[in-house]
């Protein structure tokens, strides 16, 4: 009688392994086989990390597999089991290979597909359609759209992170490392010690070198040391933590009416202030956003206050950017001064101060929450929503949506929530940062997402006019490298934009995104639909370059971008694109590596090895 042997890996997650029976079905096309047993006598079987094999001996032959079924009963209390991915050894000598990757729960079954990926025009018998459409069917029940607050993205309908299915929930691993960083942070920062000093007024300059008393290397010392110089402010808006609002500014806005009497001083170039615009060497940050929000009012015995500042900066004889101008509100008036360098030492001081407390803002709001967590988030449950396991593009894209829906619905739970951590310790907290993230949607678009598309409408593409923008020169490269991956896999399985046209349900995850995510809203910019294989790697890379290099830059992260520990393409071709993915990545590494050597302020947030795969923290 015909006999497969089946290996069955289990994860290496804590608390991987079950004890629970595990039964065993092969379904071909010339029929199915009975439900069999997986035990081996006087053996602990599904032990966490382990690769079990198994002969399973039928009557006849099954032909070609085309699905397992896996049930999992019972033993002596509900055992969850991760279970990584099966392979089959067929009477012929034949090798197929079942990924998974998931955990499967309570007494519950999951059939299987081979490992090779599959357009839906690709599945020519009824099993394998009504397999996929139910797969979806089910998804589709458990990861379900809900508004969290008005004009923002959809998110995820889950109140708590147990309410999320188990396998996009953090696993134990996970959550414990999520409990321990935040502990530590809170720790490092002095947070608990400090907490007192965000509600109430500050009273030397030294208590903000006492936060960073624990946080000690190279570059925190040497920002330290230099923190309230203009170089270093001006640096901050190229290659800090949020290097994404400077632009070159190609007309002096009226809200700002700054002379030439103004800033003369601060000109190196013997020109005016028109000539030096028209130069382009004079760039501007608006926090116009900021302006009408509402301030903290959760502790009625402080009062806190948010201002919505112009800063203008100048390119220097040095190429360095440096500020030369600050205005605190957004209408001039008396009561609204220009700040200048010439003024006292502490009056432009606390300027810049509060210019950076406003960057603060937008940056955790904005770039950091809106632009990489929430949009991610609509990624990933339209990922999860539209295609199945088999798709090309889920696996392509799976990767890159680890644990984003878990850390958004902590954020909600404990961060961005009534009484949470941003109403404790942030001036927008009680209800501003709902507002900013409800202003900034207008802005949200998808060109601004294209990241070369971003860099040059804000007039920042040029090198030798900005020679030191790491962020610009070090993100362009990654996005290459990510297009450059995803037109490969593209090319794999689209062979032309006709097939890219008749996947439907690629057109359905790009319509969810746009439904859902973007409220339908035409201005911005958003397909409803992709045509041509060119715009899908465009739209890949969009995916891909926000959900790890994006957030990235304005954060850290943990499992590095090009690393794929779980296998969920099987085929040759596109494990090769992965390789040349991972050697177009290795050489950034290395360029960057290259470029930061005895740098006093290396950037490295957006080398590839420093590049979490998903939006995780």
């Amino acid at each position: 009688m015909p006999s497969y042997t089946v290996t069955v890996a289990t994860g290496n997650q804590w608390f991987a392994g079950t004890d629970d029976y595990v039964y065993l079905s092969l379904e071909g096309t010339a029929g199915c086989s009975e439900r069999h047993l997986l035990d081996k006598p006087f053996y602990n079987d599904f032990e966490r990390g382990a690769v079990d094999s198994y002969d399973v001996t039928v009557e006849e032959d099954l032909g070609e597999i085309q699905l397992i079924k896996i049930e999992k009963r019972k033993y002596w209390y509900q055992d969850d089991w991760y279970l990584k991915y099966i392979t089959v050894k067929t009477p012929m000598g034949d090798y197929l290979e079942f990924p998974c990757y998931r955990w499967i729960t309570d007494e519950k079954e999951v059939v299987l597909r081979d490992g090779r990926a599959k357009l839906p025009r690709d599945d020519k018998t009824q099993i394998l359609k009504q397999h996929r459409r139910k797969e979806l069917e089910t998804r589709q029940k458990m990861y379900r759209w809900k508004e969290w607050h008005p004009g923002f993205p959809l998110s995820i309908d889950a109140h708590s992170h147990s309410d999320l299915p188990r396998d996009i929930q953090f696993d134990n691993e996970k959550g414990i490392d999520f409990i321990l960083n935040y502990s530590k942070a809170m720790e490092n920062l002095y947070i608990n010690r400090f907490m007192h000093m965000f509600q109430s007024s500050w009273s030397d300059f030294a208590d903000f070198e006492r936060i960073f008393v624990r946080i000690s290397n190279t570059i925190s010392e040497y920002v330290m040391q230099h923190w309230k110089e203009d170089f270093m402010f001006g640096y901050q808006f190229l290659n800090g933590c949020n290097p994404v609002l400077i632009r070159r500014c190609t007309e002096i806005p009226k809200k700002l009416p700054v002379t030439m009497d103004m800033v003369e001083c601060s000109l190196e170039r013997n020109l005016t202030l028109e000539q030096e615009v028209k130069a382009g060497n004079i760039f501007i940050v608006d926090y116009e956003l900021l302006d009408g929000v509402d301030a903290n009012k959760t502790d009625p015995c402080t009062i806190q206050y948010l201002a919505a500042p112009i800063c203008l900066l100048y390119k220097n004889l040095e190429n360095k950017i440096v500020p030369i101008a600050i205005q605190l509100g957004q209408k001039p008036g008396p009561d609204n001064p220009i700040f200048l360098p010439s003024d006292a030492t502490y009056d432009w001081l606390l300027a810049k101060i509060w210019v950076r407390s406003s960057d603060f803002h937008i940056h955790q709001t904005v770039t950091h929450l809106l632009r990489t967590h929430l949009v991610s988030e609509v990624f990933s449950i339209a990922m999860f929503r539209q295609l199945p396991a088999v798709h090309p593009l889920f696996k392509l894209l799976v990767p890159h949506m680890r644990f984003t829906i878990a850390i958004n619905t902590k954020a909600r739970e404990q961060l961005i929530c009534e009484c949470g951590l941003f109403d404790k310790a942030n001036a927008t907290g009680g209800g501003g940062h709902v507002q900013m993230v409800q202003k900034a949607m207008k802005d949200l678009t998808y060109n601004s997402l294209c990241f070369p598309e971003e860099i040059k409408a804000k007039g920042m593409d040029s090198k030798e006019d900005i020679p030191y923008y790491y962020y610009r020169d070090d993100g362009i490269k990654v996005w290459e490298a990510i297009k450059s991956f995803a037109e490969d896999v593209i090319h794999i399985y689209y062979e032309s934009d006709e097939v890219v046209c008749e996947d439907v349900e690629l057109q359905a995850f790009v319509k969810d995104i746009y439904v859902y995510g973007m409220r339908g809203v035409k201005a911005s910019g958003f397909p409803k639909t992709i045509r041509t294989r060119e715009k899908l790697a465009e739209y890949l890379t969009v995916v891909i370059f926000t959900t790890s290099a994006q957030h990235a830059a304005v954060n850290f992260g943990q499992l590095f971008l090009g690393m794929y520990p779980d296998e969920h393409f099987v085929e040759k071709p596109v494990k090769e694109a992965m390789e040349k993915f991972r050697k177009n990545l290795d050489e950034i590494v290395n360029a960057i590596a290259e470029r930061n050597k005895n740098k006093k302020l290396p950037y490295y947030y957006l080398s590839p090895d420093r590049i979490p795969n998903s939006v995780a923290v």
